[in-house]
């Protein structure tokens, strides 16, 4: 997501040389950490609360001390609800939501991804009011939405992708994640459109834009994409998954990862890691200060296997979250990582998403040290 983070990569490390993590899973022997479910969408899921609606939930954002919005994948929604995992804005168990359009002409429901809270007076809607949250869909479109559309209601579908040819050949952008940030010329989101192995850049206007730079590796392997993305301290991290013969889904597996560090102009700055621990790696964040043993670190969270892994900021792997008994802890089908601040939340405690039994479920929990 979008908000900045206080504990931030220093430009020094960025800018440093290649570390790839260890080919094994090098469990730190520290401080544990503590699994709570606060959502899940059926009993069989053991969570304080049960939403229905929560079906393969992936991106998180929000404003300060205001819910958490949450993109439900197989929902076609992004619902709201508080730091502990109550319904925002009533009793519930379903939580009050967005629509989130197809493409033009598309049936069925879309399929939310990554989301964005907008702060700027830019991405302006058709109404005139700039957007406040911004959603990316593997259907390969960009909507919006302000206060004046409501809640429930529908965003504004602003682009339009899903028809677009790629470079490789395929045809339909499928945007599996999505950022915002700032450069000299202005403000940007970046998409990163699986299916084109590309990052996809539009201006304050919903408009495409090319940068000084192309979001361009050349020494990551021909049949891996663009996966997840996030701004950390004013540059992009872009974590990599090899993709499925019709280049829409990752193929899980040991090492199958790449993470990249970008400046906002799309020009590479440095392959932050490689491999090892990698398992199609989608969720991003920054721990603060005083998250135990992996404070201040990079966590890259695998959708592949669940497991979220430690980085410092000198590239150098430090280790995998592990539960109280030092078990790596593994989240079936694991989206977003995100640090709180929301209502009800606390900075210093991590959020997941995921979709578990093959994204056909959805789960929202917490990790704490103990």
């Amino acid at each position: 997501m979008r908000r900045p983070l206080r504990n931030i990569l220093a430009t020094a490390a960025l800018a440093a040389g290649l570390a790839a993590a260890p080919p094994g899973g090098a469990y730190a022997s520290g401080t544990g950490y503590v699994q709570k479910n606060l959502i899940s969408d059926t009993s069989a899921i053991p969570a304080v609360h049960h939403d229905p609606t929560l079906l393969n939930p992936w991106g998180v954002a929000f404003f300060p001390g205001a819910p958490l919005w949450i993109n439900d994948n197989n929902a076609g929604l992004s619902a709201l609800y508080n730091g502990d995992g109550s319904v925002a804005f009533g009793p519930g168990p379903i939580a009050p939501a967005v629509t989130i359009p197809l493409p033009k002409g598309g049936t069925g429901k879309a399929a939310p991804t990554g989301i964005v809270a907008d702060t700027s007076s830019n991405f302006v809607l058709h109404d005139h009011n700039p957007a406040a949250f911004i959603f990316a869909t593997e259907d390969g479109t960009i909507s919006g939405w302000d206060g004046s559309l409501g809640i429930p209601g529908t965003a504004e579908l602003e682009v339009d992708n899903s028809t677009k040819h790629c470079s490789n050949g395929a045809t339909g952008a499928v945007y599996k994640g999505l950022a915002e940030g700032v450069n000299a010329s202005g403000v940007f989101l970046y998409a990163t459109n699986f299916r084109c192995a590309t990052v996809d850049v539009f201006d304050g206007n919903f408009m495409p834009h090319k940068l000084s730079g192309n979001f361009h590796d050349s020494y990551i392997p021909y049949g891996f994409a663009p996966f997840g993305i996030a701004n950390i301290n004013g540059n992009l991290v872009v974590t990599y998954a090899k993709q499925n013969a019709q280049k829409h889904d990752d193929v899980a597996g040991p090492g199958n990862g790449f993470v990249d560090i970008f400046d906002t102009n799309g020009n590479l700055i440095e392959r932050f890691a490689q491999h090892g621990v990698l398992n199609s790696p989608w969720g991003i964040a920054q721990a603060p200060f005083n998250f135990g043993q992996f404070s201040n670190d990079i966590l890259i969270g695998n959708f592949g296997n669940g497991w979220i892994n430690a980085f410092r900021i000198n590239r150098s792997f430090h280790g995998t979250l592990t539960d109280t008994s030092y078990n790596p802890i593994a989240i079936d089908g694991l989206w977003s990582i995100v640090f709180g601040g929301a209502s009800a939340s606390s900075p210093s405690t991590l959020y997941f998403t995921s979709g578990p039994n093959g994204e056909a479920d959805g789960l929202v929990g917490t990790l704490t040290p103990q």
